[in-house]
């Protein structure tokens, strides 16, 4: 299936799936519109597009005019702990064809035909809140908000439309495939958990977390730091008595490398979620949301942030994404009191 668009000018532009001989003409496009600084350097490469295409880590919608060039790009990629998740992102539109329905239609066609088409169970984004036209684009793909990152990005990323602060992104997720599955929620994140899910078809049945104690295997933590956005990743896979030790290690490191957002993500199916969170707030970190299917079971976002987020510059669209927002500034404020 292609989505056909019929553009002033007697051009017709086609969207429609990715294909190898698209590879250059993609690497055009970027450098059309940023040059050579776009962040993810795949873009400008060719070979390595083909090979994360046919890998399946790289699914990209591509938007091709009658002139012969590509105008439009959109993909969906992997970047979530397991591989049936994947992110939606890196859209863009050549200057000259903007305003014509070509972004709404390649984001219309990664949710509608190549989530479906590559079997995945979910796909998400991450909306920035400088401004809310990207969350509402979200919505419009049956994308349902579940948590705020907050200070995402550096301001310098966003210079161009006056933002003068880091940005938070709303997390926003489209579920392809419920799962019947458990989560259980920590006493203090109980009330805005049930509102999240109460919104939210994913399957999950709420439950209340115990002050149980993790497992007796080592804990297993993997840390990703990004150094342009200056942001660490700290995905918990599996916690042993010595959680608080391995855990140190990797804050550790992620401040001596100058990280000035550092985000955890827990699994909501450990009953014993409770004491993690606990000792977590008692270092800085507050909650973020609801992180559906990100471990092939739900997973939680907690975060923590070197300076005061710049709440003044948050812009959201929804009833449902200020709930989320005034949650985790309540608890920001209770983690860093």
């Amino acid at each position: 299936m292609s989505i056909i668009l019929d553009i002033p000018g007697d051009e017709r532009i086609t969207i429609d799936t990715f294909q190898p001989d698209d590879a250059a003409g993609v690497g055009e496009l970027f450098r059309n519109v940023y040059g050579d600084d776009y962040p993810v350097k795949l873009v400008y490469d060719p070979e390595g597009l083909v090979r994360a295409f046919e890998k399946h880590e790289n699914i990209p919608a591509v938007a091709r005019s009658s002139k012969g060039i590509i105008v439009g790009y959109v993909s969906i990629f992997r970047s979530a702990p397991v591989e049936t998740i994947y992110e939606a992102g890196q859209g863009l539109v050549l200057v000259d064809y903007r305003k014509h329905g070509i972004a709404r239609a390649t984001n219309r066609y990664f949710s509608e035909v190549l989530a479906p088409a590559y079997d995945v169970d979910a796909v998400f984004g991450e909306a920035v809140c400088n401004h809310i036209y990207s969350q509402k684009a979200w919505a419009l793909q049956g994308a349902i908000e579940t948590a705020l990152e907050v200070d995402l990005m550096p301001a310098e990323v966003y210079a161009k439309e006056g933002t003068t602060g880091r940005v938070a992104t709303l997390h926003m997720t489209r579920m392809y495939r419920p799962m019947e599955h458990t989560v259980y929620a920590p006493g203090r994140y109980e009330d805005i958990m049930r509102f999240i899910y109460d919104g939210f078809t994913s399957g999950a049945r709420v439950a209340k977390a115990t002050d149980e104690s993790a497992g007796v295997e080592p804990t297993f933590i993997e840390s990703r730091h990004f150094e342009f956005a200056g942001v660490a990743r700290v995905t918990v896979r599996q916690t042993g008595r010595d959680f608080q030790a391995v855990f140190e290690e990797h804050e550790a490191r992620a401040l001596a490398e100058g990280m000035v957002v550092i985000q955890v993500w827990l699994k909501l199916s450990w009953p014993f979620i409770a004491g993690l969170t606990s000792w977590l707030g008692e270092k800085g970190y507050f909650f973020g949301g609801v992180l559906p299917r990100w471990f092939g079971e739900d997973g939680l976002l907690m975060q923590k942030v070197m300076a005061r987020p710049h709440w003044e510059g948050i812009e959201l669209y929804s009833d449902r994404a200020r709930r989320i927002l005034d949650a985790v500034r309540e608890d920001w404020h209770r983690a860093t009191a």
